[in-house]
């Protein structure tokens, strides 16, 4: 039988050059394509990082606003109005929470009168503010077209009233006389929630710029 040679078949060479390339390119020449291609993603989330990290400086307490907000940059990218509503979602998780460790404590310690009045008005407080937040993210639905203005406007109205509700939570344990721990707790939860409700209504405001 006739052994098979490229001599005889000059096509033959066309497809051993073909396979030596393919070769090469699974393994060494190839790769720093690969690198690339792998490393766009992280790229891509670098500038959304940026952008949070940028944008958060015209806010209050931008440490606390990029680091509540940075883990959601895959899905704000850079897009202004999906940063307010991240951190209009991640105020509203904390205001909950808050809500939810208020009523605890009007529930569960004896308090004396003047500290279970203050727990009291702070738990409708709270409340009110765990509303006007989920308003206010409702709202953030349906921002687009001719009415504009107006509806930042009301969202703007919904989340100053939300930052005044945790504030008058406060106002009620000044002076002296109350719990000094039902106090404290309440105080750093309180604090908490006002700075990220600050830096969300901040963060909604460039929306009108």
């Amino acid at each position: 039988m006739e052994s098979f040679t490229c001599s005889k078949f000059p096509s033959c060479y066309s497809l051993a050059i073909i396979i030596t390339l393919l070769y090469f390119c699974t393994t060494t020449t190839c790769l720093p394509t690969r690198l690339l291609v792998q490393q766009s993603p992280v790229k891509s989330n670098s500038s959304s990082t940026e952008f949070i990290k940028t944008s958060c400086r015209v806010t209050l307490y931008p440490d606390l606003c990029y680091n509540t907000l940075s883990s959601y940059a895959s899905t704000i990218q850079t897009n202004p109005t999906e940063l307010a509503n991240a951190a209009l979602s991640v105020s509203l998780n904390e205001a909950k929470s808050t809500s939810a460790l208020v009523l605890k404590l009007s529930k569960g310690l004896e308090l004396r009168p003047r500290e279970a009045s203050a727990v009291k008005d702070c738990v409708e407080n709270t409340r009110d503010s765990v509303d006007e937040l989920q308003q206010s993210l409702q709202a953030m639905k349906d921002l687009k077209g001719p009415e504009f203005e107006f509806k930042i406007n009301d969202l703007q109205t919904w989340v100053s009233a939300a930052l005044t509700n945790e504030d008058t939570c406060m106002d009620n344990f000044e002076g002296n006389g109350m719990n000094g721990k039902v106090k404290d707790t309440i105080r750093g939860r309180i604090v908490r929630a006002s700075q990220l409700i600050s830096n969300a209504l901040a963060l909604i405001n460039q929306l009108n710029q």
